[in-house]
């Protein structure tokens, strides 16, 4: 029987899974995503926001308005509960966006059908075979795919992670909640609890009452009921508050892990695939969603042949590092969390530092991801950071660092006298533009840094090269990300 064939094949059409396909689109790349829901709907809200990095990538791909317009602008970043403002941040968008993981779906579903992204719903991967040229992927109710690459973006219990082989190192849960949304005969105590047993609260929505209780003891797997969540609830409160008529209920624990690798030959990971961790900070959708950022491009050249297939090696370098991190400030997080005098007496001990500037901006910088920095050598502090989205002066008239991103090309912004780069032999891959900047360069906790003469930004809006007129090492950095010059 004939496979569908697709260049690259992504399974799970969550928020990773179709930012990757979208990042994929743009490059012209013909990917499919499998989800197994019917339709893109969510039960419960997931995910509640946006960081500030996550909102530039989007700003990057000139898609923003549609979610800033449907979510609620806000101070988000936190550690362990303790607000962290980043308003002083040097960014256009120096805030969170309250905007539940079912609405961002659907805005981003939105986009990725307006790029023409094949979506195979209500189907279901049970595994794949790959080979040297490619990866059939089995379909648990039809014909078998065929993809050049596949991409596990299915989640933490990932059947291709699973079946790939590849170990998910970390570490077992050492607590459990139950959150939910249902109705209640009595009036609960609004807003949040910190006690012995972890962090509750009870909050107002629609016709219903939002619920999140820590379990006294780590709860079963398998699907929660609501006689687990009465018991819950009277452990802390002493009472359930006539809780009946669930509209949904889910658990989730501290349970920690990492994808020892994130590739194994032409199968990949990104996402929960990749990584868990508990919920605290907000982390985890924007995690994954820049994860497909930072591998899009780059499976993107490979599969057109620009670049080697080593390319794909720097996406672990890059992204494991930054997921370890998460996973890091998430442990630190929740043992400030629970409460006792002694760990109260910490808490307020690290409050009191983060209310200082230096500590809140490096800790407000990590959860926000706005102080990513990528290891490619030394050099200018820019090198290996997000581009600041300056407010240039062209030929063609005002423009902004991020509207040069939208179509997710390599730029080359030439700040010094024009037409001093000739880069024709990568005319196809690379966007020369000579601009125009007067202003400060201003990077987040770092502060002010040395106006460069020319930058190359990558296609995720990292800085791969910081030089003048000589060029030099420009030539080796445009091979390495971009493959050899075409007369080559």
């Amino acid at each position: 029987m004939t496979k569908t064939q697709h260049a690259v094949v992504i399974v799970g059409g969550g928020p990773t899974g179709m930012m990757l396909a979208a990042e994929l689109a743009l490059a012209k790349v013909d990917a499919a995503i499998v989800e197994r829901r019917e339709t893109q709907d969510l039960d419960g809200p997931r995910s509640r926001g946006l960081h500030a990095r996550t909102i530039e990538v989007l700003d990057q791909r000139g898609v923003v308005d549609r979610f800033l317009s449907r979510g609620q602008v806000a101070q988000v970043a936190g550690f362990a509960w303790i607000p962290l403002s980043i308003s002083d941040f040097p960014s256009r968008h120096p805030y969170g966006l309250g905007l539940p993981q079912k609405e961002f779906e659907l805005i981003l579903a939105g986009w990725v059908n307006e790029l023409g992204v094949r979506i195979y719903r209500g189907r279901e991967v049970t595994g794949f075979a790959q080979d040297d040229s490619g990866v059939d992927v089995t379909l648990a109710d039809g014909p078998s795919l065929r993809a050049e690459y596949l991409v596990g973006c299915d989640g933490g219990r990932s059947v291709i992670r699973k079946a790939a082989g590849i170990e998910f190192a970390g570490w077992d849960p050492t607590l459990s909640c139950l959150i939910a949304e249902v109705q209640m005969t009595q009036e609960p105590k609004w807003g949040m609890r910190r006690d012995g047993i972890g962090v509750h609260a009870f909050s107002q929505l629609e016709g219903r009452v939002g619920v999140m209780v820590t379990e006294p003891r780590i709860g079963p797997r398998g699907e929660p009921t609501l006689r687990e969540l009465s018991d819950a609830l009277v452990a802390v409160y002493g009472t359930d508050y006539g809780i009946h008529s669930p509209h949904w209920i889910s658990r989730f624990t501290d349970l920690t892990r990492q994808a020892a690798a994130y590739r194994d030959r032409r199968v990949l990971l990104a996402g929960d695939s990749a990584h868990v961790h508990f919920p605290v900070g907000g982390q985890g959708l924007n995690l994954g969603v820049q994860d497909a950022v930072n591998l899009g491009w780059k499976l993107a050249q490979v599969v057109k042949r620009t670049s080697p297939d080593s390319l794909l090696d720097s996406y672990q370098l890059e992204r494991h590092p930054v997921a370890a991190r998460v996973l890091h400030n998430t442990m630190a997080s929740i043992a400030l969390l629970r409460s006792d005098d002694r760990l109260e007496a910490l808490r307020d001990t690290v409050a009191e530092l983060l209310r200082m500037d230096e500590p809140r901006r490096r800790i407000a910088g990590m959860m926000s991801g706005l102080d990513i920095r990528y290891e490619l050598g030394e050099g200018h502090p820019l090198l290996g950071r997000r581009m600041p989205d300056l407010d240039l002066v062209t030929a063609h008239g005002p423009r902004r660092v991020f509207t040069l991103l939208h179509e997710a090309r390599l730029v080359l912004l030439n700040l010094g006298e024009r037409g001093s780069f000739d880069l024709s032999p990568w005319a196809n891959r690379v966007s020369v533009v000579d601009a125009q900047y007067g202003g400060p360069w201003e990077l987040p906790v770092l502060g002010a840094v040395t106006a460069p003469a020319a930058v190359l930004i990558r296609p995720d809006g990292y800085v791969a090269w910081v030089g003048d007129r000589t060029q030099l090492g420009l030539t080796d950095v445009l091979t390495k990300w971009f493959g050899p010059p075409s007369s080559a």
